[in-house]
């Protein structure tokens, strides 16, 4: 049985521990509300830049002269996962599940014959990706970190990614991510960068049935336009996996907090039981000591 000090000891030391997981826990829900702004925010912008690329491309995708981002290199042989995590712990499943559903992608394409390489953005995936997977690393940047993450950074990404693609570093670009749902729900998401994907759907092209005339071109219009929209989507991954990561450290953080709860009062019912057997044990010693006189 531990002695009381011990347990006074150990009592101590959860309650240290569990002002900081609430105080950790109120701090993320701080910064979970903001990054939750920018990224709805972003959402229309988003979606709308989707909308117009798609519209343009599937009038020029058949042209010879469309863009290389547009048309690919005409092979899928070699892909690229840019992958997003966080630079800090503490979040719960947050970065497990971008990196198991990564294992997954890369087992898939490896079975299939393809050649897969890694743009790694923040530490914990880097360090979680590197034993088994460092031979396959392009390059690797940290995360946002305390300070946000800007759009001029996605836009240092972006032009990256379209330098190593004009270079014949790979075929097909993939960014991977958290999409935010809610503070409990985050949704690993695979978004195809390059070649350009164009949105099929009803809700994706010339909704309003008109028709429009160019000035310039479509392909010089496109010219401008993917490289910015590579820029937006990747922004916009980063703000989505933002407001992922602190709604998981916010619950991670809540779950912490009463689970010290519950260590506290099961150490404390312990506590005052051992303590209450001392003090039973010491009356019965000055009993049968008085009654031996």
């Amino acid at each position: 049985m531990p002695s009381l000090k011990h347990l006074r000891v150990r009592i101590n030391s959860v309650k240290a521990t569990q002002k900081i997981t609430s105080a950790m826990k109120m701090v993320a829900a701080s910064k979970l509300r903001r990054a939750q702004e920018q990224a709805e925010a972003a959402r229309p912008y988003v979606e709308r830049m989707e909308r117009m690329v798609s519209s343009i491309a599937l009038t020029v995708a058949e042209n010879d002269s469309a863009s290389a981002l547009l048309r690919g290199t005409d092979s899928d042989e070699t892909h690229l996962l840019v992958v997003a995590t966080s630079d800090r712990g503490l979040c719960g499943g947050f970065n497990a599940s971008i990196v198991r559903a990564v294992r997954a992608r890369i087992s898939e394409l490896e079975a299939d014959k393809k050649t897969v390489k890694l743009f790694i953005i923040g530490r914990k995936g880097r360090d979680q990706l590197r034993r088994e997977y460092g031979t396959k690393f392009l390059e690797t940047r940290d995360g946002p970190g305390s300070i946000g993450f800007g759009y001029s950074d996605a836009t240092e990404v972006a032009r990256k990614l379209v330098e190593l693609f004009d270079g014949k570093e790979f075929d097909v670009c993939t960014v991977v991510y958290n999409e935010f749902k809610t503070a409990m729900t985050q949704v690993v998401t695979f978004q195809q960068l390059i070649p350009f994907s164009p949105n099929t759907s009803a809700d994706g092209i010339n909704l309003d049935g008109a028709i429009y005339e160019f000035e310039p071109d479509e392909d010089a219009i496109l010219e401008k336009l993917l490289p910015r929209n590579i820029s937006v989507q990747i922004y916009h991954a980063l703000l989505e996996n933002g407001a992922s990561e602190q709604g998981a450290r916010m619950m991670a953080m809540d779950n912490a907090t009463r689970n010290a709860g519950d260590m506290i009062n099961k150490l404390s019912l312990t506590y005052n039981r051992t303590r209450q057997a001392m003090i039973t044990k010491e009356l019965i010693e000055i009993v049968s000591g008085a009654e031996a006189l």
